[in-house]
Parts: structure tokens; C-alpha cells; sequence
């Protein structure tokens, strides 16, 4: 069961037609010689017990057909069970969601035959993953990007305007600009303690986030250290007026914008309790602790 591949799909991913695109996918796997058993989501997070079950049963290899959300859930899951070394593990994706942004920073396409082929050809990178702890002690782990403050607001703001496909990002940001508070964040890590008034703070292992937008700079999926953004007192007409930079990553180089690198960092917010995201995924609100788990899960990446 070494070289099978263990499917877990989630058929409410985007706004495609699922059945249609299965069909497709199984034909495309089959095509290559790829064997694979698989099952599909039935409930939130229902992912984790998923992945759980497939190590259980010798899975080595796991497939997530869906978006950013299920493969979220999915690394989850591998860093939850306790039977093998998650390093044991490979992840490989097959894009179906509405944004799909950690496969950008690995240039997999948002095409299912050619995510496909990039399984088939089994291009590995064992890659960090980041672990968030709660002041209620929910703990989540993340391998993309996550963040508190206007981008949690933001992923808020989504649940109600998804139907609108990719756009729904930028609609979300836009409400966000117009509705979002900032709050004063004290922000410690390695020998450093800041206190400012904050838009956001981000804590990126890969580039992309909110539909395409970077708000990272010179990151590294396998150093070891977060790319830490802290965007401060940014008002509505900086954003509008940097919109372009957004999606090129050069909103870093603003002057109310200041990046570190480090393997922990807590944020305890002093004046209210903004939402968390991980991956776009809400975990909770308030203070949060930050650490990297080095070179923890291998991804296929093109």
C-alpha cells in the first residue's frame, strides 16, 4: 500500500460541478496508472478523521481535492494522528477550491490534468508547518499563511460571500477597509516586544494569500523560520492607492509596513479580540502563540 494514493475530496469545494469533475479526475488517475483508494467529505473538518483512518489502514500518500480550506484539514489530520513520523507522510493537491492560493507559491496550475501529471512525476519538498495556540488553547496548524487582525476580519466577511467565486476575496477586503477597527497589538518574539497600533499581523511559511495577495517577503517553505509581516496603522487610501502591490508582494517595502523572520512569535491584542485565520480557515480570536515545526510534511510541488 506503499506507492497508493489515498483521496480525500471535498465535493462542496468551489463552484464547479463536482460529479463532472470526479468523473474526470478518476479517468485522469487511472490514465497514469496511479492507485488510489478514496472517500469524500461529509462535514466540517471531517477531513481530520479521514486522514486519520488512512494512516490507520497504511496509507502513506494522501490526495486533497479541494481548496485551501480541505487541505488545511488535511494537514491537520497528519499532524493530529500519532502512528507514523508526519515527514512519512506525502500530501499531494488537486486544486477544486475558490482561491487555491498555497499551490501558487509552487506554480501547481489550476488545471486537473496537469496537477495530475505533477503526481504522477512525484517532485517532493518536505516543507515546515506553523502550529497556533489560543488563549483558550484551541490549537491549529497551518501550512500556508495565517494571520490576526484585518485578514481574519476579512475570512469572516467570506463565509457569507463565496458564491461569488474568486472575486469574493476582493469584495470581502474591500468591506474590510470600509468596516474593520484596528486595534493596539503587542507583538513579542526573539528579543523584541512591539506595541503599536495594527491593521494586521502575518505569519508566512508560503506567499499567497486572500485570493493571490502577498503580503510576505523572501519566504522559505523549509528554513525553519516564519516571514513575519506587521502592517501598522494603514488607513483605507493606503490600500486603495497600493492595490497593485498587494498582488506583487512590494506592499512590504511601505513604511507603515515592517517584516522579521523567527521560529515563534505571540500577539496579544490590548484593545479588542480580533479574529485568527490559518490558511483561511477562522481558529478563534484574541491572543495567539506562534511556532514552526520544521521540514514536517512532504508536499508533490511542480
Amino acid at each position: 500500500m506503499s506507492n497508493s494514493w489515498f483521496i480525500i475530496a471535498n465535493p462542496t469545494s468551489g463552484n464547479r460541478n463536482f460529479s463532472k469533475q470526479w468523473e474526470e479526475i478518476q479517468q485522469l488517475l487511472n490514465n497514469k496508472k496511479i492507485d488510489f483508494s478514496f472517500a469524500f467529505t461529509q462535514f466540517s473538518k471531517h477531513e481530520i478523521e479521514l486522514v486519520d483512518k488512512a494512516i490507520q489502514n497504511g496509507f502513506r500518500n494522501i490526495i486533497s481535492v479541494g481548496g485551501d480550506g480541505t487541505l488545511h484539514n488535511v494537514v491537520n489530520g497528519i499532524m493530529l494522528q500519532r502512528y507514523v513520523k508526519t515527514s512519512d507522510i506525502t500530501i499531494a493537491v488537486i486544486p477544486q477550491g475558490t482561491g487555491n492560493d498555497w499551490i501558487k507559491t509552487y506554480n501547481i496550475p489550476n488545471n486537473l490534468a496537469k496537477a495530475v501529471e505533477i503526481i504522477h512525476q512525484k517532485k517532493t519538498i518536505l516543507q515546515d508547518i506553523g502550529v497556533l495556540k489560543t488563549d483558550n488553547n484551541t490549537v491549529s496548524y497551518f501550512n500556508n499563511v495565517a494571520g490576526l487582525g484585518y485578514d481574519g476580519y476579512i475570512v469572516n466577511k467570506l463565509k457569507t460571500l463565496k458564491r461569488f467565486g474568486s472575486i469574493a476575496y476582493l469584495l470581502s477586503g474591500l468591506a474590510g477597509l470600509l468596516l474593520y477597527k484596528k486595534s493596539v497589538f503587542k507583538i513579542i518574539f526573539d528579543d523584541k516586544v512591539i506595541e503599536t497600533n495594527c491593521l494586521m499581523t502575518i505569519f508566512g511559511i508560503c506567499k499567497f494569500s486572500g485570493g493571490g495577495m502577498q503580503f510576505t517577503k523572501n519566504v522559505n517553505s523549509t528554513d525553519g523560520l516564519f516571514d513575519v509581516t506587521i502592517a501598522k496603522n494603514l488607513h483605507l487610501l493606503d490600500l486603495v492607492f497600493n492595490l497593485p502591490k498587494l498582488y506583487s508582494g512590494k506592499i512590504v517595502h511601505h513604511k507603515k509596513i515592517e517584516t522579521y523572520k523567527t521560529k515563534e512569535i505571540t500577539v496579544i491584542p490590548q484593545t479588542t479580540k480580533p479574529f485568527i485565520q490559518a490558511d483561511g480557515e477562522l481558529i478563534g480570536t484574541g491572543k495567539v502563540t506562534v511556532k514552526i515545526i520544521e521540514k514536517a510534511i512532504n508536499f508533490i510541488i511542480n
